[in-house]
C-alpha cells in the first residue's frame, strides 16, 4: 500500500505515543474487602489513599483496583456504610490487600446510599453520561440488560426484530445507527461491510458486562469520526477481579431460551502474585421472533383499504405502485374505456412467506492477560457471534447465517495507556433481500408489463360493459362532459360487486398467459418453495437472485497515553496539567463481490483514514473548577483534513453541587455505502456517491413528461449530485447535577446543535436513452437513489432531566424525561435526513437492591403479620414515548403512534447455594407497539431465569 506524507505523519506520532505509552510509571493497587464475621464481600466500599482525593470502589465481588501514583508506603480509609472505618498502612504493591471490617452496631438502619450508587465519573464528566452499572445490569425489568438501556434518560432504543435493537441518543435515528459509535473494550462493533452497528448480536454475554456508559451528544475528540451523536461503551469484567464460574439460564415466552457460560481462572507466580488469567464466555438464545405484519397502506399508497384493486402495504412487498404508472386507469379517457378499474397491484408477498423468524443467536469469546508488570498487562481477545434474525434498513433482510469474527491484541497500563489493534471480519452466509425476493418471485412469472396488461385486457373484455349496465351509471357521449360524480356514486352503491370483478381479474392475470407466462407462486406450494430457494440462493450481481455476498473486513490500530509528567531520557518534568494524546488508523476493505458495492469485475476497494488528538485538563481555584480542552485532526483518503475542536468547563461548587458548560464538535466521515454503494432493490439502484453523477432527472418533471399528451422532453429537469462530503456537527451542552437531602441525585441539560452537510439522498433517473424509431420516446432509463448532501443548516435542541431518589438503604425510585426538537430553519431540503425522535418520552421506576429487613402486612391489625424479607430485589419501569413521523426507504417511512409499556421484575438471591433467582417481563401488559415503521409490533415477554455465581476463593 502506497504510504503518502500523511500516513507518515500518523505513524511519526504513533510511535512517539507507543513510546510514552511503555515509559509512563504508574502503580496499581488491588485487593479484596470483605465482612470480617462473615467474610463476604462488600459491594460499593470506598478505598482511598488517606491525604490524596485518589480512590476508588469496589465492585460486585468487592474488589478493587486503582491507580495509586506513588511508591508504597502509605496509608488508605477504607470506608462502607454500617462499618466502622479503617486505616490500613500499606507497604508493598506486590501482593492484594485483604481488608476485612467490623459492622458498626450503633449505625442507624435508615442510611442514605446515594454516594455508593452516582459515580464520580458521572458528576464531573463535562458532557452528559448516562450508565448502567453491574447491579443495575441484573436487576434490568426489561428482559436483557440491552433492551434496558432504553430506560435511561435521552436513549431511544428501535427495535426491528428481537434479534435485533438499536440504541440511539439526540435524534437522527434510524435502524443503521451509524451516527452514534458502540464499543465494547475499546473496539468498535461496526459491520464493515453491511454497514450497521451489530446491536449486541456480536456483543459480550449479560455474565461478561461489567459496565455500560452511553456518553451524550458529539464526541469526537477521544472516540473518532464516528461519535457524531453519542458513544455507547460497554465494559467487560477483567478476569483478575473476576474469577469464578457463572452460568445462567432464561426461558420464556415466544419459545425464547437462552443460556450463557463464563469462567475464569487466575494463575500466580512461586511469589504468590497474579500473573495470568484467562476468561472464556458461551452464550446461545433462540426465540420465535415477532412477526412484521402491518397491513396499513403506506404514505405512499395513492389509494386505501377499501379500493377494490388492492392498495400497497407496509409489510406485503411486490404490491407497490408498478414502474411509469401502468397500474392507472384513472384518467378520463382510460376512466370512460375502462369504467370501474381505478388503480390495481399486484398480489405480493406478506414478509412471513419470505424471512425465517426463528432468531437464533450463537457468541463464543476468549479474553488472555499476561501481566508484564503489576501495572502493564498484555491482551488478547477473540469473539465469534452467528445466528439468524431480521433486520431492516432500506428494506427488510434476513440475516441468515451471518459470521462475525473479531481479534483484538492490546499492551495496556489500565486507565493510563495503550496500545490496541484489531481487526473485524465479516461473512453475510446465507442473508438475502426479503423485499427484492418478493419482486424476482413475481418478475420469474411474469413481468410487471404483463400483468398489468392482462388485468386490463380481461377488465376491459369481461368487466367494462358489466359496469357500464349498472342501474344509473351514466352514459358518456362524445363532445359533452361525462359526469364523474353520478359514476362514483354507482360504483360506491355496487362497491361488492366491483371488489369480485377486481378479484377476479387478479386471478386472471395471476394465471397463465398465451405469451407462456407462468401463473402466481402461492407460498406453501412446491413450485414457490423451489423458486424461492433458487432466488435467496443466487447473489444479487451476476446470478439474478437475491443473496448478498460480504466478506468485508475492519483493521483497526488505536495508541492513546495519559500523563501528567513529562518523562523522556533525563527529563522529568511536573507539567501542571494531565494530558491526553492518542492517534488511530483505520482500513476498511469491503468484498462483496458487485452485491452491495460496485466491486465488480475483479475491482477491489479499500478505504483507510486516520486522526490524532491532543487533550488538556486543568484544574483551578482550589480544584473546585477543571477545565478541558481538545482537538483532533482527521483525514480519509477520499477527502479534507478536518479539524474537531472541544472545551469544556464543570465547576464544583462543592462536592454536592456542579455545573457544566461544553462546546464539542464532530464529522462522521461517509460510509463504505455513502462512497461505493451500488445495489439493486428491485425498481431502483442505490448508489454511493464518491464520484458524484450528473444528467439525471427529477422525479417530479418524470412524472411531468410522463402524463403529457405529447411526451415532450422539454420537460425533462436534470441536475448534478456532487461528490459526498464529511457531515459535520458543532454542539454546546450546559448542565446541572447536585445531590441534596443526602439521598437525593438531580441532573439535568440543555444542549443546541448546528448540523452542516448532511449526508441523504436524492431520487432521480439517469442513463435515458430515446426511441430513435419513435421521437421524443424513452425507450430506457434508470430510477437511482444517490448519497448526496444537503446544502441547508438546520439545528437541534433538546433538554433533559433525571431524578434518583435513594430511601430506607435498599429502595430508590427513578424518574427522567427528555424532549427533543428538530428545526430546519424553513429548509424544503428533502435531503435533510429523518429525525426519527419523538418530541417527548420519560421513564418512571421503582426498585429495591437485596432487601434484607422486615416487611409488615397491615400492622395495624396484628404484628403476627410480619414476615421476614431477606435477599429480595426488584425493579419496575413505565415508559411513555410520543408518536412521531419515522422516515426511512420510501418503503419504510410512516407514523409510529404513541405508545406506553411497563416493565418488572422479582429476584431471589439464595447465598447458601450463589444462585439468584429473576421472573418478569417486559411490556407486561401485552401493549402491542411499533418502534419502528416496517417493523414489527412488539409485545410481552415474559420470562424465568437462574443464576449460579460461583466466585473463586482465594
Amino acid at each position: 500500500m502506497h504510504i503518502n506524507k500523511h500516513l507518515t505523519a500518523f505513524l511519526t506520532l504513533f510511535v512517539i505515543l507507543c513510546f510514552l505509552a511503555i515509559e509512563s510509571n504508574a502503580q496499581v493497587l488491588t485487593g479484596t474487602i470483605r465482612d470480617s464475621k462473615t467474610n463476604e464481600t462488600l459491594i460499593g466500599a470506598t478505598i482511598g489513599i488517606k491525604g490524596t482525593n485518589i480512590g476508588g470502589v469496589t465492585d460486585i465481588n468487592g474488589k478493587f483496583s486503582i491507580q495509586v501514583g506513588q511508591d508504597a508506603p502509605f496509608t488508605v480509609v477504607v470506608l462502607y456504610l454500617g462499618y466502622q472505618s479503617q486505616d490500613v498502612k500499606v507497604t508493598s504493591l506486590a501482593t492484594p490487600l485483604t481488608i476485612k471490617l467490623v459492622s458498626d452496631e450503633f449505625v442507624i438502619k435508615e442510611v442514605e446510599i446515594v454516594g455508593s450508587r452516582i459515580s464520580e465519573k458521572q458528576k464531573e464528566a463535562p458532557l452528559t453520561i448516562e450508565s448502567m452499572d453491574i447491579i443495575a445490569i441484573k436487576e434490568t425489568p426489561a428482559a436483557n440488560f440491552y433492551e434496558g438501556l432504553g430506560q435511561l434518560k435521552g436513549v431511544d432504543l428501535t427495535s426491528a426484530s428481537m434479534g435485533f435493537k438499536v440504541i440511539n441518543t439526540r435524534g437522527f435515528n434510524s435502524t443503521s445507527p451509524v451516527r452514534s459509535l458502540q464499543i465494547i473494550d475499546g473496539v468498535d462493533n461496526q459491520a464493515p461491510g453491511l454497514n450497521f452497528s451489530l446491536g449486541n448480536f456480536l456483543g459480550a454475554s449479560e455474565l461478561d458486562i461489567l459496565k455500560v456508559d452511553l456518553v451524550v451528544g458529539a464526541s469526537s475528540a477521544f472516540y473518532g469520526p464516528n461519535a457524531f451523536n453519542g458513544v455507547i461503551s460497554m465494559q467487560t469484567k477483567s478476569p483478575f477481579y473476576h474469577e469464578g464460574l457463572s452460568v445462567m439460564t432464561k426461558a420464556g415466552e415466544r419459545g425464547l431460551l437462552e443460556s450463557a457460560i463464563r469462567y475464569a481462572h487466575v494463575f500466580q507466580n512461586k511469589n504468590g502474585i497474579d500473573k495470568f488469567a484467562y476468561k472464556l464466555n458461551l452464550y446461545f438464545m433462540r426465540a420465535n421472533d415477532w412477526e412484521a405484519d402491518n397491513m396499513d397502506p403506506t404514505p405512499q399508497s395513492t389509494v386505501g383499504r377499501s379500493n377494490p384493486g388492492g392498495y400497497d402495504a407496509v409489510n406485503r412487498y411486490g404490491d407497490e405502485n408498478l414502474t411509469r404508472g401502468i397500474n392507472n386507469a384513472t384518467s378520463l379517457n382510460q376512466q370512460v374505456g375502462n369504467p370501474g378499474l381505478g388503480r390495481w397491484h399486484r398480489t405480493g408477498y406478506m414478509e412471513s412467506d419470505l424471512v425465517d423468524y426463528n432468531s437464533r443467536n450463537l457468541k463464543a469469546a476468549g479474553t488472555f492477560v499476561y501481566r508484564i508488570k503489576p501495572d502493564v498487562e498484555l491482551t488478547y481477545a477473540s469473539s465469534f457471534g452467528t445466528g439468524t434474525t431480521v433486520y431492516q434498513g432500506d428494506n427488510r433482510y434476513s440475516l441468515k447465517d451471518i459470521l462475525f469474527f473479531q481479534n483484538r491484541i492490546e499492551l495496556a497500563k489500565p486507565g493510563k495507556s495503550f496500545i490496541r489493534a484489531y481487526a473485524t471480519h465479516e461473512d453475510a452466509g446465507n442473508s438475502y433481500d426479503a423485499v427484492f425476493t418478493a419482486f424476482l418471485l413475481q418478475g420469474q412469472v411474469k413481468s410487471d408489463a404483463n400483468w398489468s396488461r392482462d388485468y386490463r385486457n380481461y377488465w376491459s373484455q369481461k368487466i367494462a360493459a358489466k359496469v357500464r349496465n349498472l342501474p344509473g351509471y351514466p352514459t358518456f357521449t362524445f363532445g359533452q362532459p361525462f359526469n364523474f360524480d353520478q359514476a362514483n356514486a354507482v360504483l360506491a352503491l355496487y362497491s361488492d360487486s366491483l371488489l369480485l370483478w377486481h378479484s377476479q381479474a387478479s386471478t386472471v392475470a395471476n394465471g397463465t398467459n398465451i405469451q407462456g407466462d407462468k401463473g402466481y407462486l402461492v407460498p406453501g406450494t412446491a413450485a414457490f418453495d423451489s423458486a424461492f430457494a433458487s432466488i435467496t440462493s443466487r447473489t444479487v450481481f451476476g446470478e439474478g437472485g437475491s443473496k448478498f455476498y460480504d466478506k468485508s473486513a475492519l483493521y483497526h490500530v488505536h495508541a492513546e497515553n495519559k500523563f501528567s509528567k513529562l518523562k523522556f531520557g533525563n527529563i522529568d518534568k511536573d507539567l501542571g496539567l494531565e494530558v491526553t494524546t492518542g492517534a488511530n488508523y483505520r482500513l476498511y476493505a469491503p468484498n462483496s463481490q458487485g452485491t452491495i458495492f460496485s466491486d465488480t469485475s475483479g475491482r477491489k476497494i479499500t478505504n483507510s483514514e486516520f486522526g490524532a488528538y491532543l487533550g488538556l485538563e486543568k484544574k483551578f481555584v482550589s480544584d473546585k473548577l477543571k477545565i478541558n480542552l481538545t482537538g483532533r485532526l482527521d483525514k480519509n483518503e477520499n477527502f479534507d483534513f478536518i479539524v474537531s475542536p472541544a472545551a469544556s468547563a464543570v465547576y464544583s461548587i462543592n462536592k454536592d453541587n456542579v455545573f457544566r458548560l461544553s462546546f464539542s464538535s464532530a464529522i462522521r466521515n461517509p460510509t463504505l455505502a455513502d462512497q461505493y454503494l451500488y445495489y439493486n432493490v428491485g425498481r431502483a439502484i442505490l448508489l454511493g456517491n464518491v464520484n458524484g453523477k450528473d444528467s439525471i432527472a427529477t422525479v417530479e418533471s418524470l412524472i411531468d413528461y410522463f402524463d403529457s399528451a405529447t411526451l415532450d422532453p422539454s420537460k425533462l429537469v436534470y441536475f448534478t449530485a456532487d461528490p459526498i462530503r464529511p457531515e459535520k456537527v458543532k454542539s454546546v451542552e450546559v448542565g446541572y447535577r447536585t445531590t441534596f437531602l443526602k439521598n437525593i441525585f438531580f441532573d439535568a441539560s440543555y444542549y443546541f446543535s448546528f448540523y452542516t452537510d448532511f449526508i441523504g439522498y436524492k431520487l432521480g433517473a439517469g442513463d435515458i436513452v430515446f426511441d430513435p424509431a419513435t421521437p421524443n420516446f424513452i425507450s430506457k432509463l434508470q430510477f437511482y437513489r444517490i448519497a448526496a448532501n444537503a446544502a441547508d443548516l438546520v439545528t437541534t435542541q433538546g433538554f433533559s432531566a433525571g431524578l434518583n431518589y435513594y430511601f430506607k438503604k435498599f429502595y430508590g425510585l427513578s424518574g427522567n424525561y427528555s424532549w427533543n426538537e428538530l428545526n430546519k430553519q424553513g429548509s424544503e431540503d428533502p435531503i435533510i435526513p429523518a429525525f426519527n425522535t419523538p418530541r417527548n418520552k420519560y421513564n418512571i421506576g421503582f426498585n429495591g437492591r437485596e432487601i434484607d429487613s422486615y416487611f409488615t402486612l397491615l400492622n395495624f391489625i396484628s404484628d403476627k403479620l410480619s414476615f421476614p424479607v431477606k435477599n429480595i430485589g426488584f425493579s419496575i419501569n413505565y415508559k411513555w414515548v410520543q408518536g412521531f413521523d419515522y422516515e426511512g426507504s420510501p418503503q419504510f417511512t410512516g407514523y409510529v403512534p404513541s405508545y406506553d409499556m411497563v416493565d418488572l421484575q422479582v429476584n431471589k438471591k439464595v447465598p447458601a447455594i450463589n444462585t439468584t433467582f429473576k421472573v418478569g417481563a417486559s411490556n407486561v401488559l401485552n401493549n402491542m407497539k411499533y418502534q419502528v415503521y416496517g417493523g414489527p409490533a412488539i409485545g410481552r415477554l415474559a420470562y424465568f431465569s437462574v443464576l449460579v455465581d460461583l466466585e473463586a476463593k482465594k
